[in-house]
C-alpha cells in the first residue's frame, strides 16, 4: 500500500512537471503558433496561457528598450547601434496584438455560434506552404517542420539584416518552445495508447497469477513476484483486486 502512494505521488509530480513545462513552452510560442495555425479553435488556448503570453509581448519591447537606453548612457560604446536590422521586438510586438484583435473576431463568432466548428480544442490546418510536404504526418509538421521552418527564417533574415537580434532570439526560443510542446502533447496520446496496451497484454498474466500458473519470466515483465504457496485463496483474491486497482487508474488518468 505504501509503495502504491509513492508510486501515484511520482505519477503526480511527473504530470506536474509536464503540465510546466507544456505552459511555458505555450507561452513562449504562442505569438508565432498563431502565425502558423491562424484558425485554431476557440479553446485552443487556455486563459492563463492568453494572459501570460500577451504579458511577455508588452514587457520584452520595453525590456529591450531600457537596455537601450542603459546601454547608449555608457562611454565609448553607446554611440554605437546596438539593433542591426528593420524590425524589432517591438514591430513583432504590434504584429502580435493586430493579430490577436483580428483572431479575437473570429473566435468570439465561434464562440456565440457554435455550430461553426466541430472541434473547439483542435489547431487547424497547416499553412499551405506545408503542402511542399506531402509524405509528412501530422506530428512530423508540428514537432519538425514548422519549428524548423522557424528558426531557419529567423536566422536567414537575421543575417540579412531585416530581423534585429532580439527579435531573431526570441523566434529561435520559440522554434524550440514550439517543437518541445508539440512533442508533449504526441507524448500524451502515446503514453494514453501504449498504457490501454499494456493493460490488455498484463490481463492474461494476472489471471494466470490468480490461478498460480504465471511463470517468473512472465511476473518479471509487470515488476511482480508470485504468492507464496500457502496463501488462501480469500487472501489471494483481496490481494489480485488490489493489484488491479494499482493498474486501472494509469488509463483513467
Amino acid at each position: 500500500m505504501l509503495r502504491s502512494e509513492e508510486q501515484s505521488a511520482l505519477n503526480q509530480l511527473e504530470n506536474t512537471a509536464v503540465n510546466f513545462v507544456e505552459a511555458v513552452c505555450a507561452i513562449i510560442c504562442r505569438p508565432v503558433e498563431m502565425i502558423l495555425r491562424p484558425w485554431h479553435g476557440t479553446r485552443y488556448y487556455t486563459v492563463p496561457v492568453i494572459f501570460f503570453s500577451t504579458l511577455l509581448m508588452l514587457f520584452m519591447p520595453l525590456v529591450q528598450a531600457l537596455t537601450d537606453d542603459v546601454v547608449s548612457a555608457l562611454p565609448l560604446i553607446g554611440h554605437l547601434r546596438r539593433h542591426p536590422g528593420l524590425f524589432g521586438l517591438g514591430s513583432f510586438a504590434k504584429l502580435y496584438f493586430i493579430l490577436s484583435f483580428v483572431h479575437g473576431i473570429r473566435l468570439w463568432r465561434r464562440m456565440i455560434h457554435m455550430e461553426l466548428e466541430s472541434y473547439s480544442e483542435y489547431e487547424g490546418n497547416a499553412l499551405p506552404i506545408f503542402q511542399l510536404f506531402p509524405k509528412a504526418s501530422f506530428w512530423i509538421t508540428r514537432i519538425f517542420i514548422e519549428p524548423g521552418l522557424v528558426l531557419i527564417v529567423a536566422t536567414v533574415l537575421h543575417r540579412m539584416m531585416i530581423l534585429q537580434s532580439g527579435l531573431a532570439t526570441y523566434l529561435e526560443i520559440s522554434a524550440f518552445a514550439l517543437g518541445m510542446k508539440e512533442f508533449i502533447a504526441w507524448y500524451r496520446n502515446w503514453e494514453f495508447l501504449r498504457t490501454v496496451l499494456d493493460l490488455k497484454n498484463a490481463s492474461p498474466i494476472l489471471a494466470r497469477m490468480v490461478e498460480d500458473r504465471a511463470p517468473e519470466e512472465d511476473l518479471a515483465t509487470l515488476h511482480l513476484a508470485g504468492f507464496p504457496k500457502n496463501i488462501s485463496p480469500e487472501l489471494r483474491k483481496s490481494a489480485m483486486a488490489h493489484i488491479a486497482r494499482a493498474f486501472s487508474p494509469e488509463v483513467q488518468s
